[in-house]
């Protein structure tokens, strides 16, 4: 009995050695947990690994998750489809003219794009392609110019929709129903994705909204470093072209995002019009001349929504109005009608290459994330077995100051994992263990634990960790396709100014928690 008792520590240490080796995710957590569950049964432990294969059927049957791939398809398709490089060089043009403009550019397009794909590595790698060759070239300082577009890249962490949202607010409602169970409540308030996503906007704003302010002060007071771009006689940018390009981008993400928060679709539901509406933008895209395909699905996509709203449309009733027959039928009509113009758009983008490539992607994307949830449950539920979870808790529970105390540890070690471990393997596996204990812990200002406010604050260490020299993932994203002249100096030292806003906005929300909590409990009640 001896040996079970140093079983879970011994489990994670070798957990976090192998992935640190570069052994694969979803494998390394799985094949750890076998061979410890196999040490364990040795040893005597009581293992309930039955219950494996009924935790893997609630990954797969869990709507929520079903938000996941339809997402990363939206994404990965507006990055393939060009509609970022449209939307980057539009604004350059718009913003290029007064000192800084190109900085302000970045920002902007990386915080659509963050909005519109959640995916931190694509968007560094897009804006590094894409702006910094031109902010070179205007006479940028390297380090502002690099700085700008790896804090703009890892915007995708925090501003919903973002899938590390999804997933963060997937193990933070387990943690916070097992947590109210364990204070005597058998009936806790629900938490969603939608409040996750309600609890960052705020926070996520307050990120870009900082970035610009430096932005236009370092042009103010160093207009060296961020000089006006250089435009070609008469070269401008009109209003059509504007709403051209920005507007289609903004529409979807104010129709997924404000389709949560507003309560007319689930996530899922969300997801899948925003992956829709990706398409029928690559589609735009791929055809401009013959725009009515997009323009058909559109509106009868709409159309359909607005008698939804207006028209009892369930048919399995025993007395149907004649109003609600006709309105039936007209959406069965519009559907028919959107499907088909759908189709056709499908084709438009398969015909330009994209759709293959998008479909791949998406697919080795969702699979490799799937895998590793899976891998991660294992792992939690036999170190949990093994004692791991008493032991959590009674570690966290006599760190010295208490909650705060608490807390500032568990940020702590995930700031450290964020330099060697990506988003996943931290989500699923370190937030399983610490949740359950913080969220029975009282807020710093003596309030009951919001998880809103836990997962918020989570975020944004992650996305600082990710940011954070020499470690931090977005600056190898960069440093993969910046030019052999701007040196990993550079990049190190210009994105230190952004790592300070970023703490400067982690000491915010834990001071000021309720720009975390106002909106959910405003929305959701």
């Amino acid at each position: 009995m001896e040996l079970v008792a140093f079983l879970d520590v011994l489990m994670f240490a070798a957990a976090v050695v192998c992935l640190m080796a570069g052994f694969p995710v979803a494998f390394t957590l799985a094949g750890v947990a076998l061979i410890f569950a196999l040490l364990g049964s040795f040893a005597g432990a009581s293992l309930s690994l039955g219950a494996i294969p009924l935790r893997i059927f609630g990954i797969m049957t869990n709507e929520t998750l079903l938000a996941v791939p339809l997402f990363v398809f939206m994404g990965v398709m507006l990055e393939r489809s060009r509609v970022a490089e449209d939307l980057l060089e539009t604004m350059a043009k718009l913003f290029g003219k007064m000192p800084g403009g190109l900085g302000l550019s970045v920002f902007l397009v990386g915080g659509l794009l963050a909005a519109s794909t959640g995916i931190v590595g694509a968007t560094v790698v897009t804006m590094g392609l894409l702006s910094l060759p031109v902010m070179l070239r205007n006479g940028y300082n390297p380090r502002l110019a690099t700085g700008s577009i790896a804090a703009s890249g890892t915007l995708g962490q925090i501003i919903p929709p973002s899938i590390v949202l999804v997933f963060l607010a997937d193990q933070l409602s387990n943690a916070y129903q097992t947590a109210q169970r364990s204070l005597g409540n058998w009936s806790p308030d629900p938490f969603s994705v939608g409040d996750l996503f309600a609890a960052a906007l705020f926070p996520g704003l307050g990120l870009v909204g900082l970035y610009i302010l430096y932005q236009l002060a370092v042009a103010f007071l160093r207009p060296q470093d961020a000089p006006p771009m250089k435009m070609a006689e008469g070269e401008r940018v009109s209003l059509s072209d504007v709403v051209r390009v920005l507007v289609p981008p903004l529409v979807l993400i104010v129709a997924v995002l404000g389709s949560i928060l507003g309560g007319v679709a689930t996530p899922t539901e969300a997801a899948a019009v925003g992956a829709i509406g990706a398409a029928l933008l690559a589609a735009q895209r791929a055809d401009v001349l013959r725009p009515w395909p997009v323009y058909v699905a559109a509106l009868c996509l709409l159309a359909a929504l607005v008698l939804s709203r207006l028209f009892d449309l369930r048919v399995a009733r025993l007395e149907i109005p004649a109003a609600d027959w006709v309105a039936i039928t007209a959406a069965a009509a519009l559907t028919l009608a959107g499907a088909a113009a759908l189709v056709v758009c499908l084709f438009r983008v398969r015909r330009g290459g994209i759709l293959t490539d998008v479909l791949r992607s998406s697919t080795q994307i969702t699979a490799m994330v799937f895998t590793i949830m899976i891998g991660a449950t294992f792992f939690s539920l036999v170190f949990r077995d093994l004692g791991g979870d008493e032991l959590v808790h009674s570690l966290l529970k006599d760190l010295p100051g208490g909650a705060v105390g608490a807390i500032l540890v568990v940020m702590l070690v995930m700031f450290v994992m964020g330099f060697f471990l990506d988003f996943l393997e931290i989500v699923f596996i370190v937030v399983p263990l610490v949740a359950p204990v913080l969220l029975q812990l009282p807020m710093p200002d003596g309030s009951p634990m919001h998880p809103a406010w836990l997962g918020v604050m989570m975020a944004v260490n992650l996305q600082t960790s990710f940011l954070t020299p020499p470690f931090g993932f977005a600056l190898f994203y960069l440093r993969g396709v910046a030019p052999p002249e701007v040196r990993s100096s550079d990049i190190y030292r210009g994105v230190i100014p952004f790592v300070l806003m970023q703490l400067a906005m982690l000491t915010i929300l834990w001071f000021f928690p309720a720009l975390a909590t106002w909106l959910p409990k405003a929305i959701y009640g």
